[in-house]
C-alpha cells in the first residue's frame, strides 16, 4: 500500500502544482487513499521531495535533483522502484522501463527529477517509460544501473 501511495504522490506532483501537505492529503483522499498528515510528511521525506517556486510565484513539490542516482534511490524510493518496476531493457539510445500497470508516470517522475546525465527526455504510458539518452553507451550504462537496483 505504501509503495502504491508514494507512486501516486509522484504522479500527482508531475501532473499538477501541489503546494501543501494538506492539498496532497486532499488529492489522495479523492483517489480513495486515506492518510494522516504525519504519513504524508514521512512520504515527502522518503521520496526526497522539495518545494520549488512555480511560475505564478507560489511553491510546489518536486523531486529533488541534488543527489546522484544511487542516493536518489536510497531507502524507500529504491523499494518503490523494486516493487513497481518489472524490468529494464535498452535499444540503442533508448532505455525501456516496464512497470506494474499505472506506475509508469510515478517512475518517470522519479527518474526525470534526478537530473540524469545524458537524459534528453522521457515518455511515460501506463506501464512503460521510455528514456531517450544522448548516446548508446549512456543508455547501456543507465539500464545496467537500473537493473542492479531491481535485484
Amino acid at each position: 500500500m505504501k509503495a502504491k501511495r508514494q507512486a501516486e504522490i509522484l504522479r500527482m506532483i508531475t501532473q499538477q502544482d501541489v503546494e501543501t501537505q494538506e492539498q496532497l492529503q486532499e488529492l489522495l483522499s479523492k483517489q480513495g487513499i486515506q492518510v494522516t498528515q504525519a504519513t504524508i510528511s514521512r512520504d515527502i521525506k522518503e521520496l526526497n521531495l522539495v518545494k520549488q517556486p512555480a511560475a505564478d510565484g507560489a511553491y510546489r513539490y518536486v523531486v529533488s535533483t541534488v543527489t546522484p542516482v544511487r542516493h536518489a534511490f536510497a531507502g524507500r524510493m529504491q523499494n518503490i522502484f523494486r516493487e513497481g518496476v518489472t524490468f529494464c531493457d535498452v535499444a540503442q539510445n533508448i532505455v525501456v522501463v516496464k512497470t506494474m500497470p499505472g506506475l509508469a508516470p510515478g517512475a518517470a517522475a522519479a527518474l526525470d527529477g534526478m537530473g540524469l546525465d545524458g537524459l534528453v527526455g522521457s515518455l511515460a504510458g501506463d506501464d512503460t517509460v521510455l528514456l531517450i539518452m544522448r548516446t548508446n553507451s549512456l543508455a547501456d550504462s543507465l539500464c545496467k544501473e537500473l537493473e542492479s537496483m531491481l535485484r
